[in-house]
């Protein structure tokens, strides 16, 4: 009973420290992009650096380009390989990660909850005489899937399928979660991940620089080159000996100086032998989970069971469809309330072929668009009137929209596929034409008086286009991609 007591008021607490965050979010955001957000051109990018590890590859996209530094985030890529396991970390700053490609297994550590996953008396794989483990609960997941991350907590994943694993990560270094600065800082409680922490030194030391400031390489007290980068590295090996009551040769171990596998290695024997329920099961778990959130109220769902995966890709999940254009599908603080505290949301995009997400703007966030396929025109306008990007976007690239600039992307002949991250747990857009826009709420005299047209031109302006937010280009004009 005391022990339910403990993990209940553990409960409350961080429900209030989440509340407090939120309300300082919107605040300090403005203090963060204040000044970084004089954007006369955009551009598409795609990752500065690569850097392969044994059983995979991270790629990041330099967070010092101004598209970044006025939105707030960075940005990460993750290939792991079959049988590859990406090693315990943790971030200064809160995640959302799309599964593209691939499914496996992960967990997160979550301070001060139970281990409710625990071996039978016969032990893995019925072996008997041995040690039964427990831990945490672990969640698998899949292509299309939103995984929630919040900041500071300890995360791994691994890669039980067939086929290698691309996932995107967004970091959302402006968020009030994060107090240390603006930089995105990963943690690594294992391995020896050099080259990995050798590029994000040299991202830091640039925006650096290009404040006036200056920060020293990780260089040991005595000058050399640190041999070891995980965070049990930085301790006296004696002082953990005694802390986790264990040999001393174990923490040296533990320490990783000869280990060059980099952040993502590829695990011993034919899988990893965790304890995981059967897969149908969790996911009918997951579903009747889901069902009773429409009525949390922060409380009665605690960080211990608290659902930080949702899946947006499936066709049926749609919140937007039109069989000639595409769907969109979003993911916000209502279906996932984790996002809540994150401060963050998603949106899932399919265009057909030449269908088209009509003009709209973002009303409260940024929108960090990342292609997953095909190709699309796309087009953003600033407040002047400018338009400060005019091309094509293609798989594997990233654009970032601000908030309040226009936006309109039409697929080419092969389609586009896009996931968007928004800097707003409850991000909301305006279209410019369509049942639900800005344009149709208006008067006719008030958008004859605008424009200076006639009231006959100013109604077809206004209801003659009766999709709300996709629709397909008109046979009576010339296409966008031809012109």
């Amino acid at each position: 009973m005391a022990k339910l007591v403990v993990l209940l008021s553990l409960s409350f607490c961080l429900f209030l420290l989440f509340n407090v965050a939120q309300s300082k979010s919107e605040t300090e955001r403005q203090v963060y992009s204040q000044n970084k957000c004089q954007l006369e051109q955009l551009n598409v990018l795609e990752p500065d650096s690569r850097v392969k590890t044994e059983a995979g590859m991270i790629e990041t996209w330099n967070h010092n380009n101004q598209q970044f530094q006025c939105s707030g985030v960075a940005v990460v890529r993750k290939t792991i390989e079959k049988n590859g396991l990406s090693l315990p970390e943790f971030s200064n700053a809160p995640q959302l990660v799309y599964i593209v490609q691939g499914k496996g297994v992960g967990g997160t550590a979550i301070p001060g909850c139970p281990e409710t996953y625990h071996e039978s008396q016969q032990g893995l794989h019925g072996q008997q005489g041995r040690f039964q483990d427990q831990h945490q609960k672990l969640r698998r997941f899949r292509e299309g899937d939103v995984i929630a991350v919040p900041a500071g907590v300890a995360h791994w994943c691994y890669n039980d399928g067939d086929s290698p694993i691309i996932a995107i990560s967004l970091y959302d270094t402006g968020n009030s979660a994060n107090q240390l600065d603006n930089f995105p800082r990963t943690f690594h409680m294992a391995g020896n991940p050099r080259q990995e922490l050798q590029k994000q030194q040299e991202y830091l030391q640039e925006g650096l620089r290009g404040r006036g400031q200056q920060e020293p390489p990780y260089y040991s007290k005595h000058g050399h080159r640190q041999q070891c980068n995980n965070i049990f590295c930085g301790f006296d090996s004696r002082i953990l000996a005694d802390v986790f009551n264990v040999e001393e040769s174990t923490i040296k171990k533990i320490q990783s100086q000869n280990d060059n596998r980099g952040s993502i290695v590829r695990v011993k024997g034919e899988s990893l032998r965790v304890i995981t329920p059967p897969r149908l099961r969790e996911e009918e778990k997951e579903r009747e989970e889901g069902l009773h959130e429409a009525s949390d109220n922060g409380l009665e769902e605690g960080m211990c069971n608290m659902r930080l995966t949702e899946n947006i890709a499936d066709s049926e999940r749609a919140d937007i469809y039109t069989p000639q254009a595409g769907r969109i599908s979003t993911l916000n603080s209502n279906n996932l309330p984790v996002l809540r505290w994150l401060r963050l949301s998603a949106e899932r995009g399919v265009l057909y072929r030449n269908g088209m997400m009509v003009p709209h703007w973002n009303l409260n966030a940024h929108s960090i668009m990342y292609a997953i396929s095909g190709s699309a025109k796309v087009q953003v306008v600033d407040n002047f009137g400018r338009s400060v990007y005019d091309g094509t976007m293609r798989k594997g690239q990233i654009l970032t929209v601000p908030q309040n600039y226009a936006v309109v992307k039409q697929a080419e002949s092969e389609g586009f596929d896009w996931i968007s991250f928004k800097t707003n747990d409850n991000a909301m857009i305006t279209p410019l034409s369509g049942k639900t826009s800005a344009i149709r709420a208006m008067p006719e005299e008030v958008i004859a008086n605008s424009f200076r047209i006639s009231r006959e031109e100013a109604r077809k302006l206004k209801f003659n286009t009766q999709e709300t937010t996709l629709t397909t280009s008109s046979a009576r004009h010339e296409k966008w991609s031809d012109v």
